[in-house]
C-alpha cells in the first residue's frame, strides 16, 4: 500500500526560507474542484498564489493568447482566498503568475488536479500539462497532476498525492527543461497500489468526428467522440494506473529524437549539392514536358 504520511521537510528550500512560493493553475477553470482541493492541501506546506483560466479551456494544449489582451479578473473563492482569473489559456496564466504576479520565483509551480487522466497523447492535448510545462520553460520546478476519471472524483487522494510529492520535489532540483506528468488512480487513498516511476505509454485516440447537421441545415463535426485505444504496459503510465498504482513520468521540453539525428545527416550534404546545381540548369529542368 501507498502511504502518503505528512513528513516535516528538511533541507532544500525549508532551510533556505520558511515558507516555499507555490503557484498553481489548470485547465479546468478557476472555479474547478480539484483546483480547491489542490490550494487547500499546498496552503499547508507553503505560500500559494492561484492564476487560473476564467472559463474551462480542457484539450487547449500549450496554446498561448496573441491575438487579444490579457485580463486578469481577482475574486474570492469559497474559503475566502483570493483566486487570480485570467481569460487567457493555461500557458499564459504560468507567464502572468511568475512574471507579474508573484513577487519571486516561484519554488514550485503545480498544473491541476485534472479531471480526467492525462497519459500517452493526452500528454500532447493538454493544457493542465502544459503548466508544468511552461513553467520548465521558465526555469521553475514544476508537476502536472490528473486523477484517473471523471465521476465520483477523489480528489481528496490526488491532493494527498500533490502534498507528498511537492514535499519531495523542494528538496531537490530537476534538470533544466525537466517536469513531471503525475496521474492517480480515481481511488480512496488507502486502496493505492503504490508509486510508479514510468514512461509514456500507448494511448491514442480513433474514429472520425461526428457528423451533425444544424438547425440551418449545415453540416458541421463535433470532437469528442473518438474511441481512445491504449496498451496498458508494465512500466508505463497507462500500465501502472490501469494497475492502481501512482504514475510518475519525468519529462522534456526538448522533444528532439535524438537517435535519428546521425542517420539523417547525410542530408546536409545531399542539399548542400542541391544547392550548387547551376541556376540556369534548375530552369531549365523546370521547364523540361
Amino acid at each position: 500500500m501507498f502511504s502518503v504520511k505528512d513528513e516535516p521537510l528538511k533541507g532544500g528550500v525549508m532551510m533556505a526560507r520558511k515558507r516555499p512560493l507555490i503557484l498553481l493553475s489548470n485547465d479546468d477553470g478557476a472555479h474547478a474542484q480539484g483546483l480547491l482541493y489542490l490550494k487547500r492541501a499546498m496552503k499547508a506546506i507553503g505560500e500559494v498564489i492561484v492564476v487560473a483560466p476564467d472559463r474551462p479551456r480542457s484539450s487547449c494544449s500549450h496554446s498561448i493568447t496573441l491575438h487579444k489582451p490579457l485580463r486578469v479578473f481577482e475574486w474570492r473563492d469559497e474559503d475566502g482566498d483570493i483566486v487570480y482569473a485570467c481569460n487567457g489559456m493555461p500557458a499564459d496564466c504560468v507567464i502572468l503568475g511568475i512574471r507579474v504576479l508573484c513577487d519571486r520565483m516561484p519554488d514550485l509551480v503545480i498544473g491541476g488536479i485534472n479531471d480526467g487522466p492525462n497519459l500517452g497523447d493526452d500528454i500532447i492535448y493538454s493544457g493542465t500539462v502544459a503548466v508544468a510545462r511552461e513553467a520548465a520553460l521558465e526555469g521553475c520546478r514544476a508537476f502536472a497532476i490528473s486523477v484517473a476519471g471523471f465521476e465520483n472524483i477523489h480528489y481528496e487522494t490526488a491532493a494527498l498525492v500533490a502534498k507528498w510529492l511537492a514535499k519531495q520535489l523542494l528538496k531537490i532540483e530537476l534538470p533544466r527543461g525537466v517536469f513531471l506528468n503525475v496521474n492517480v488512480p480515481n481511488l480512496p487513498p488507502d486502496q493505492l497500489k503504490g508509486l510508479k516511476i514510468t514512461k509514456r505509454g500507448f494511448k491514442h485516440y480513433v474514429g472520425p468526428p461526428e457528423k451533425r447537421v444544424d438547425p440551418q441545415g449545415r453540416v458541421y463535426f463535433w470532437r469528442g467522440a473518438e474511441r481512445p485505444i491504449s496498451e496498458p504496459l508494465p512500466g508505463t503510465d497507462v500500465g501502472e494506473v490501469a494497475a492502481g498504482f501512482v504514475s510518475v513520468t519525468p519529462l522534456h521540453v526538448d522533444t528532439t529524437f535524438a537517435p535519428l539525428l546521425e542517420e539523417l545527416r547525410e542530408w546536409e550534404l545531399s542539399f548542400g549539392n542541391l544547392a550548387k546545381t547551376p541556376t540556369s540548369l534548375k530552369r531549365r529542368k523546370r521547364n523540361q514536358p
